[in-house]
């Protein structure tokens, strides 16, 4: 059968769960020397591509973006326009950009344990990105809160502030129910994971909230 009639088979049964899915992946072939590239989903800026591009935008290896195209791999059915989902693709060399692919030779030899150790980390911190994402809104939003009562602030004045305290400083200027946490990494230049901190670390002190949103279904094919 086709290579990809497991994606339509799982579209065909799950139909009614596609409203709840926010974000999917495709992934394969993460072993090789080839460069990590991610395949835009087919409208190219959804959640799952924008977080692809941060993750691997902040990688020490040279990573690539690529925009869609309906050729490749389950990505295709995912992104058919009946279903239109929120789903990209990470591979190393896609489909027949190799000697070996489909033939005989294409086999364990190519898997580099580096490589593939490069990969699943890649992979796993886009999933822990897209499951951190959210949006936060500030409680306190007329004028600065004095964070320094409250643990989060240095108590020593005339010094810039730290790269964490930076960090609340940005959450609470974009915490504005309008910005996810993705959208404040973006716009500021810092990692997520430090402002996820931040922003967990503001909902402690009840100066932010999250708001609720439709529970994700998460998806890696």
């Amino acid at each position: 059968g086709p290579g990809t009639i497991g994606s339509l088979a799982w579209l065909s049964r799950n139909e009614h769960r596609l409203p709840r899915l926010c974000a999917g992946l495709t992934i394969g072939l993460l072993g090789d020397a080839g460069p990590l590239r991610y395949k835009r989903s087919r409208r190219g800026d959804t959640v799952t591509d924008r977080v692809a591009a941060h993750v691997l935008g902040r990688e020490p290896f040279a990573a690539r973006l690529t925009d869609f195209e309906p050729y490749g791999y389950d990505e295709r059915q995912f992104c058919s326009p009946g279903f239109d989902l929120p789903v990209g693709r990470i591979t190393r060399s896609p489909n027949g950009t190799y000697p070996e692919y489909h033939t005989s030779a294409d086999d364990l030899s190519l898997v580099r344990p580096d490589k593939l150790a490069e990969s699943i980390r890649a992979v796993a911190t886009t999933i822990s990105v897209l499951d951190a994402n959210r949006k936060v809104l500030n409680l306190s939003p007329k004028g600065e809160p004095r964070l320094g009562k409250r643990g989060l602030y240095g108590s020593v004045g005339g010094a810039g502030p730290g790269e964490f305290e930076h960090a609340l400083l940005w959450v609470l200027s974009l915490a504005d129910g309008a910005h996810d946490l993705l959208a404040i990494a973006e716009r500021s230049g810092m990692p997520f994971e430090l402002l996820d901190r931040a922003a967990s670390a503001l909902e402690k002190a009840d100066l932010v909230r999250t708001i609720d949103e439709v529970p994700p279904f998460p998806l890696v094919a």
